[in-house]
């Protein structure tokens, strides 16, 4: 199982696929993050809790995620 942590809360999220996941045959369950491109171009990867809370109102930029909150390791 491979893992990332999120550039919104910081909290480490699994990622599914990779070699890792090939050779163990492991079925740990879906992805739990995205990496994605934004408004102004800039790149995150983010958990789904994260990319729930951009704003729905306009497009998000790099402002957006400095805005999130930040969550302790769960």
């Amino acid at each position: 199982m491979a893992s990332q942590r999120c550039d919104g809360c910081d909290r480490r999220v699994r990622i599914g696929g990779g070699i890792g996941d090939f050779w163990s045959f492991s079925n740990d369950g879906p992805s739990q993050g995205m990496d994605l491109e934004l408004a102004d171009g800039s790149e995150f990867f983010l958990c789904f809790d994260c990319i729930e809370r951009l704003p729905d109102d306009h497009d998000a930029t790099a402002a957006d995620i400095e805005a999130l909150p930040q969550h302790e390791e769960q």
